[in-house]
């Protein structure tokens, strides 16, 4: 039922800022917890950050804390991560992932399993 499509990867030197977008198609993403996750060569898809369907409980991984900040805006379809402060251990593809909301409460999911839909993926590289 949703289509999402990430944008804003790209190459970044250490220390500079991205911020992704990935843009939903649907009448039912307001109701959506979202979260993004990154694949490194080698390594397997792990959660970066996540968020509840209203953007009021959010989770991020502890090697991105203080420096990348997911957010939402419901209105537009759309979610982002704004990235700063980059770092090399920070490249990989990332995905923005949907999940149908669970009426039981305003969570977020921190496990690939747990959502519905990706995107397709953007690639992100920073340079030392």
């Amino acid at each position: 039922q949703v289509q999402l499509v990430e944008s804003g990867g790209g190459l970044v030197q250490a220390g500079g800022s991205l911020r992704l977008s990935c843009a939903a198609s649907g009448r039912t993403f307001s109701s959506y917890a979202m979260g993004w996750f990154r694949q490194a060569p080698g390594k397997e898809r792990a959660i970066v950050a996540a968020i509840s369907w209203s953007g009021t409980n959010t989770y991020y991984v502890d090697s991105v804390k203080g420096r990348f900040t997911i957010s939402r805006d419901n209105a537009k379809n759309t979610v982002y991560l704004q990235m700063n402060s980059l770092k090399p251990e920070d490249t990989g593809v990332y995905y923005c992932a949907a999940r149908a909301y669970d009426y039981g409460g305003d969570y977020y999911y921190t496990g690939s399993s747990l959502y519905d839909y990706w995107g397709q993926g953007t690639q992100v590289t920073v340079s030392s």
